[in-house]
């Protein structure tokens, strides 16, 4: 942001929750996230625990830029969105799919460590089983497999009718070669990743290396850098989340409302993944409102995280904040010059 918010004000409303989760899903059994209020409403700031100061300053640019500036117009009033099918048991996939009132695309995780392709065949087999011929299967190995590996993963998956396969190897030159030795399979690939955490988002698209990107607007810094970046690529997109509260979903949202195309369903609904929310944000009839979301005051109080976590979170978000004030700084000083 060009204007940074002082970190006073954002301290002043600053709240640390912590959401159990029905299934563990990316090794998380609760999601924790910091949510603050700005003059335009709720944001969130929540990059994963391991990620280090400077990629996470990048999430918190984006929850200032929401809680600060007006959201883009909308284009549409509703958001299809898919249901997510965590690296769980074949068995256990009914009830999961239930929590995703009306949805008719499902997002799989495979690869998943410790766990073999059979496991991921028999995961997948089910949700085609619960969805029908009609239903739309997309995988997501979130890079875990190398070329050889993706390569006879989605062989063995591709019977089960696959909408697209996300980010089956990890790198930019895996995924291009993937997409030429699978090219007699017409299944696209899609970058996850290979974007939102890259140094140049775009080298993916530059080198051929996907069918269609996957964009999350905090990682990638808010909507305003998704919708450059989104233009620049030239590809089609899916907007997802990165496990957020009902507060970062509805950035996503609004993301997903603003572009100028949606050929797909949008990774969303993962509010249905929580057992508790600051608020409902879950699909109905497969699709999400892009409208700005308020927490419950008392599910704010319900869902605090423990002070040790609060403290945490706060250190992080005051680091996070000088980085983007010496960031603001130095490009002031380059402006200058």
């Amino acid at each position: 942001m060009t204007d940074l918010p002082a970190l006073a004000d954002i301290l002043e409303t600053a709240r640390v929750v912590a959401l159990p989760m029905h299934t563990r899903f990316r090794g998380v059994d609760v999601r924790e996230a910091l949510l603050f209020e700005g003059p335009q409403g709720w944001a969130e700031f929540s990059p994963f625990a391991e990620y280090d100061d400077a990629e996470a300053a990048t999430w918190l640019a984006a929850g200032l830029a929401d809680a600060w500036r007006p959201r883009p117009s909308p284009r549409r009033e509703r958001i299809p969105v898919n249901a997510t099918v965590p690296a769980i048991a074949a068995a256990h996939v009914p009830e999961v799919l239930e929590r995703f009132d009306g949805c008719r695309t499902a997002k799989v995780k495979v690869a998943e460590s410790g766990q073999t392709l059979a496991d991921d065949v028999d995961r997948v087999r089910a949700v085609r089983s619960c969805m029908g011929a009609e239903g739309r299967i997309r995988i997501d190995a979130n890079g875990g497999w190398n070329v050889d590996e993706a390569e006879r993963a989605v062989h063995a998956l591709a019977p089960f009718d696959l909408e697209y396969a996300e980010q089956p190897c990890a790198s930019v030159d895996e995924l291009a070669e993937l997409r030429t030795r699978i090219a007699y399979l017409d299944i696209p690939i899609a970058a996850d990743e290979s974007v939102r955490k890259a140094t140049d988002p775009l080298a993916v698209a530059r080198a051929g290396a996907a069918d269609l990107l996957v964009v999350k607007a905090q990682p990638l810094g808010g909507i305003e850098r998704a919708l450059a970046i989104v233009a620049e690529a030239g590809l089609p997109v899916v907007v997802s989340s990165a496990l957020d509260t009902a507060v970062g979903l509805s950035l996503g949202a609004a993301l997903a409302a603003a572009l100028p195309d949606l050929d797909y369903d949008c990774g969303l609904g993962t509010a249905a993944l929580f057992a508790d929310d600051v608020a409902e944000a879950r699909p109905i009839a497969g699709t999400v409102s892009p409208a700005r979301v308020t927490p419950d005051p008392a599910a704010l109080t319900r869902l605090a995280a423990p002070a040790d976590r609060r403290t945490w979170w706060i250190d992080r978000l005051v680091r996070c904040h000088a980085l983007l004030a010496e960031g603001a700084a130095q490009g002031a000083a380059e402006r200058r010059g």
